[in-house]
């Protein structure tokens, strides 16, 4: 069994999906206070470790700058927290984002700057795997 879930994950690699993206990932999350300096993720579920990646993003829902992020664990995750890096006000929009944890250097350290592949965005079906949530 372990070496047919080595070929998978080989397989997607070689077609630019992360093995994370293999099965069922979700991120929920509402509209929130933020004016504690933190976001939170009502609920991830990820395939693997990686991360809850925060991200400013506004009505063209684009993915923007990093503002946040936490780890979070293969299987399911309750009130995912990140502090955020920066002031976030009243109206601004954040993408809460599930991330790999593939192809950077170190384990349990987040690598990704916008655009690079190291502990990058999880896709399912092409999609990226995220909620959108408004600041109160």
């Amino acid at each position: 069994m372990n070496q047919f879930i080595q070929k998978i994950s080989l397989a997607a690699i070689l077609l630019g999906v992360t093995p994370l993206a293999l099965a069922d990932n979700k991120v929920w999350g509402d509209d929130q206070d933020v004016s504690g300096g933190t976001v939170t993720a009502k609920k991830i579920h990820a395939d693997a470790n990686g991360w809850l990646v925060v991200h400013r993003t506004d009505k063209d829902m684009k993915p923007g700058p990093v503002v946040g992020y936490s780890p979070v664990k293969s299987g399911e995750n309750h009130d995912v927290t990140a502090i955020l890096m920066e002031p976030v006000k009243s109206g601004d929009m954040l993408m809460l984002m599930l991330h790999g944890e593939a192809g950077g250097m170190k384990t349990g350290v987040f690598e990704y700057t916008l655009g690079a592949k190291e502990d990058g965005p999880v896709r399912v079906d092409g999609k990226l795997v995220m909620v959108t949530v408004t600041a109160k």
